[in-house]
């Protein structure tokens, strides 16, 4: 099935989408991959163009820094900052919200084009800017706190291959 989008010859051509409800936690500031949170598609064309539309929740444990992320298509890091310097080019990131009862969810979307019909993976990275811990889909006291809202959340990768004429 096609839906046509803005006008004639840009159809999507097919979806694929995750979502993942489990807790992931890491240490330290080597980006690591969240387990369960990637999707695969194998587009039609090599003129395809890939639409990555991303929501991560997460929280860093550390209160001198931030939690940043990174969307991969495969080993490639993509949607990423210009160079400058020796700073990382990163896709985004978390600022630490100083309560270890809440986290916040950052969205966003990347238009790929990777010109190829071979299977692409897309999946997102995390790391701590300091030298805390990262937790995503929960917050740093999940289970330890009384406060209603501090439970488990979603994150989800939906992809849409898109044909462009």
């Amino acid at each position: 099935m096609s839906v046509s989008l803005y006008g004639s010859g840009n159809t999507v051509i097919q979806v694929q989408s995750t979502t993942k409800t489990d807790t992931f936690t890491m240490s330290g500031g080597t980006l690591t991959s969240v387990t369960g949170l990637s999707v695969s598609i194998t587009p039609q064309s090599t003129t395809s163009k890939i639409l990555v539309i991303y929501s991560i929740t997460m929280i860093g444990q550390n209160s001198n820094s931030n939690s940043v992320f990174q969307l991969l298509r495969g080993s490639t890091a993509i949607a990423q900052g210009n160079a400058n310097g020796s700073a990382p080019r990163l896709t985004g990131e978390v600022p630490y919200i100083g309560d270890p009862n809440s986290c916040a969810s950052v969205g966003g979307n990347f238009l790929d084009a990777p010109s190829t019909t071979s299977s692409l993976t897309y999946s997102i990275q995390v790391a701590s800017g300091g030298a805390g811990s990262v937790y995503v889909n929960r917050s740093q006291n999940y289970g330890g706190s009384t406060n209603n809202y501090d439970g488990t959340f979603v994150s989800t990768i939906t992809v849409m291959e898109i044909a462009y004429s």
